[in-house]
């Protein structure tokens, strides 16, 4: 590799810390190489307001612009949160490799009752105070009527199922936006979010869960979410390296990086995804695990406006047609 590899990514903060773990793994890899990043702008960076759920956003939200880099050679590899890279590709690229998947699960996150103080746990709460919680929140436990903020259909469409009198706010913005809109907005009860996504931004927490990291606003704590009671979206928690058809520097790089249990589980679920309408922001959910050499296929659609479910199990060499035949249970 003695010409540089050209790795693109988005420039937020989460984007630029999957990218420098992908490039880490490339200098390991290939210590002599040189391996470069290249920050570019998507539609998804510059709509910041629009709603996901709106159906007023297009197809490739945070992908185009890093699959533009690469067609026309700006770039050589693009590294993508692979729940945002969509199950039709352009034609030329693919997917050559996906990294270790992290934490799948979904977290609530909320104020503290130690920081913001006793009286804002009071139910009712006095008005336009923030209201805050005792440690380890879930679902279950939110007061009647609680708002929570997410642009997400799946988990909108889950949260709703198990509790419908909660209220569901719009809510974009990245990791520490969002953070800092549950801190200024009072009438935001608790926000959901990945734990891959504060994982890799080194967002942490103890005991009682109170977070702590870099620009993370004092007194918010959060709660994981079992996989039961949320279950994640296609490709939650993977990075995706997407690169040139036939670009066999690429594909040395990609057999370096791939990890196969992780490419067989997207697989499933991506295929799944691809035969439901292949829209990432459709409400639907999959998730895949590989036990004793078994794929495991957990399926979810509210496609038909009630919860849906399927499970199936299949050989490891069979993830495709495994997603395939979920998908075809849930939309007979």
């Amino acid at each position: 590799m003695a010409a540089p590899v050209y790795l693109a990514s988005r420039g937020s903060a989460l984007a630029l810390a999957q990218a420098n773990l992908v490039l880490a793994q490339c200098r390991a890899a290939f210590p002599d190489g040189v391996f470069e990043l290249r920050i570019i702008k998507t539609t998804g960076d510059r709509l910041q307001t629009a709603s996901l759920a709106s159906g007023e956003l297009p197809k490739g939200l945070f992908t185009k612009e890093l699959e533009v880099a690469l067609g026309n050679g700006e770039a050589d590899l693009a590294v993508h949160s692979l729940k945002d890279l969509p199950t039709e590709l352009p034609p030329g690229l693919k997917l050559g490799a996906v990294c270790r998947r992290a934490d799948v699960r979904d977290v609530l996150i909320y104020r503290d009752v130690e920081h913001w103080g006793v009286a804002a746990a009071m139910h009712p709460p006095v008005p336009k105070s923030r209201r805050a919680f005792r440690p380890h929140l879930s679902i279950s436990s939110l007061p009647h009527g609680a708002v929570v903020g997410t642009s997400s259909t799946r988990r909108t469409a889950q949260l709703l199922e198990r509790r419908p009198d909660l209220r569901v706010l719009p809510l974009r913005g990245n990791v520490g936006t969002r953070l800092r809109k549950l801190v200024e907005q009072p009438e935001l009860d608790a926000i959901l979010l990945a734990a891959a996504g504060l994982d890799r931004l080194g967002i942490t927490h103890g005991p009682a869960g109170l977070l702590t990291g870099s620009d993370v606003p004092e007194g918010l704590a959060m709660s994981r979410l079992p996989v039961s009671e949320m279950l994640p979206c296609v490709g939650q928690a993977a990075i995706g390296l997407e690169v040139r058809a036939g670009d066999a520097r690429a594909e040395a790089l990609c057999a370096r990086l791939n990890d196969p249990e992780t490419l067989a589980c997207v697989t499933a679920e991506r295929a799944f995804l691809s035969a439901m309408g292949g829209g990432c922001h459709l409400a639907v959910a999959a998730y895949a695990q590989i036990n004793e050499g078994e794929l495991r296929l957990q399926a979810l659609s509210y496609l038909s406006g009630r919860a849906r479910r399927t499970e199936g199990r299949a050989p490891v060499t069979a993830a495709e047609t495994l997603g395939r035949e979920l998908a075809k249970k849930l939309l007979t």
